[in-house]
């Protein structure tokens, strides 16, 4: 009876040890391993460990931000996926859906979230802004309005700060890419 006593004691501290798994680190478990990025998309794990946190880098082959190599970083929270991901630029770049702090206007990272979306839904979602970036829906409402009023002053000012060029007294990152 006591070596079934001390066997139970010492299941009991093995089962403390080992970190519970939370719902969201299931669910984003599965969103990663559904994913099916193209290869415009890189996502990097700076600890493997850790699938709430990592980075996404988007290089578009095509439209006016093309040669660019754009790093988001993703955190995610214990209440996913019934919060969204929190999403932000790690680099300054000019662009009318993303502010110069990184904030990103994606309607699916605010009022448009719901729990049945994934990380795949959010990913296509920011590439999405880079072929057709929404005017009507700014963070950086002196792009729109370039965009809107003058589209070959905003083009050329998208190739210029994605130099790492000055615009308007901001510096931007220099987000060609190296590859």
């Amino acid at each position: 009876m006591i070596k079934i006593w001390s066997m139970k004691k010492n299941e009991d501290a093995a089962a403390k040890k080992k970190p519970k798994t939370s719902a969201a680190q299931i669910r984003v478990q599965k969103d990663l391993t559904e994913l099916d990025l193209p290869s415009t998309m890189k996502t990097h794990f700076p600890d493997p460990a850790d699938l709430l946190n990592f980075t996404l880098t988007i290089t578009p082959d095509e439209g006016m931000y093309k040669g660019g190599a754009f790093v988001f970083s993703f955190a995610i929270n214990t209440n996913y996926p019934h919060d969204p991901p929190k999403v932000k630029c790690t680099q300054t770049i000019y662009h009318p859906n993303v502010d110069l702090e990184g904030n990103v206007c994606l309607n699916i990272l605010r009022e448009d979230w719901k729990p049945v979306l994934n990380l795949n839904s959010v990913m296509v979602g920011l590439q999405y802004l880079f072929l057709e970036p929404n005017p009507d829906d700014p963070l950086n409402k002196d792009a729109a309005v370039e965009m809107t009023k003058s589209r070959d002053l905003f083009i050329s000012n998208v190739k210029q700060t994605m130099k790492g060029g000055y615009l308007k007294g901001t510096q931007y990152d220099n987000v060609l890419s190296r590859s």
